[in-house]
């Protein structure tokens, strides 16, 4: 699921009971991750086919890419990410 925090982008998934938030603008040509395919805690960009690693950020092929991951805590039915400080 795609969702944006003020100007960020973010993929948010529900991958092995935990929920995941990750740069939602894929680092190779700015495909949208929050429509990529999900396996495990792997997503695909469905632009070109560049995978990521829910937990860490980083793209599977070339360990030295590496999306920025929030963390998350789910709060009732509300579902809040952490993002960095503004400024």
């Amino acid at each position: 699921m795609e969702v944006v925090i003020g100007t960020t982008v973010i993929a948010l998934a529900h991958a092995e009971g935990a929920i995941f938030a990750i740069d939602g603008i894929c680092a190779h040509q700015g495909g949208p991750l929050g429509k990529a395919r999900l396996e495990g805690c792997q997503l695909t960009c469905p632009w070109h086919g560049w995978q990521y690693d829910l937990a860490t950020g980083k793209q599977l092929l070339s360990r030295t890419i590496a999306q920025r991951v929030f963390s998350t805590r789910v709060v009732g039915d509300t579902i809040q990410v952490r993002l960095p400080p503004i400024g």
